[in-house]
């Protein structure tokens, strides 16, 4: 969605001092002619040729609900069902869970006849958020995509990596420096086996060491979907001894 804004001036005393009086006149007099053609213009225009919000949708997000998209496989051309869901919810989740571990956890989700919850359930399934679109200044929910995870799918799913062991850390103690490369992973996972996160242990790394994606310990079942030689963290160099104040 692109806006455009109406042409705006400064006040003629104003553009007086960077122009010469003859420029400063042709500016004025443009912009007068241009707010004389449209004058209940509203500050923001959008843009020809391009979509525009739909004002179904933002009655949608007025009374607590947001459009969400459920597909059937993971290239997003199957299935598409359109439904309604609880922006009350979604922003609860993505605050408590943070926006990683919220789409890489598996939901229920469950289609009722009425708002609310309210009348009967027409359907529940298991589902994984695959997009979650937020406002740029409130991080309000305005949209989100889903994809069905029954038993026999196989998602694609970017892990979240979670560090532990800093305080037993060899190198850390010494006053080295902890380096994240990566705070995901993605793994190509059966839909009965999708971990939260995956646990990083630094108990055991002294300076100059890193682990690398081949490192991580996780089901069998999990397959890697990037380079196993990729380094997820490091400890590196070491703090300069403080300087012995001079007497």
């Amino acid at each position: 969605m692109l806006l455009r804004r109406p042409l705006q001036t400064l006040p003629i005393h104003l553009l007086r001092r960077h122009l010469s009086a003859a420029a400063a006149e042709a500016i004025a007099t443009s912009a007068d002619h241009h707010a004389a053609a449209d004058p209940l213009s509203p500050p923001y225009r959008y843009l020809p040729g391009h979509p525009r919000p739909d004002a179904k949708h933002d009655e949608e997000r007025k009374a607590g609900r947001v459009p969400a998209i459920v597909f059937e496989q993971e290239n997003g051309q199957e299935g598409g069902n359109k439904r309604l869901v609880s922006s009350k919810q979604i922003r609860k989740l993505v605050d408590h869970l943070g926006r990683s571990f919220f789409l890489s956890r598996l939901f229920r989700l469950q289609v009722w006849s009425e708002h609310a919850g309210q009348g009967e359930l027409v359907e529940s399934v298991r589902v994984l958020p695959r997009k979650v679109h937020l406002h740029a200044g409130t991080d309000e929910p305005l949209n989100i995509t889903f994809m069905r995870a029954p038993s026999s799918a196989l998602l694609k799913i970017d892990v979240p990596l979670m560090f532990i062991g800093e305080d037993a850390s060899p190198g850390l103690k010494k006053g080295a420096y902890f380096n994240t490369i990566k705070r995901t992973v993605k793994y190509l996972c059966p839909a009965d086996i999708v971990p939260p996160y995956i646990e990083v242990d630094l108990s055991e790394l002294d300076v100059g060491q890193k682990l690398l994606m081949r490192d991580l310990k996780v089901h069998p079942a999990l397959k890697l979907l990037q380079s196993p030689d990729q380094p997820i963290c490091s400890i590196i160099g070491s703090r300069a001894p403080e300087q012995k104040k001079g007497k």
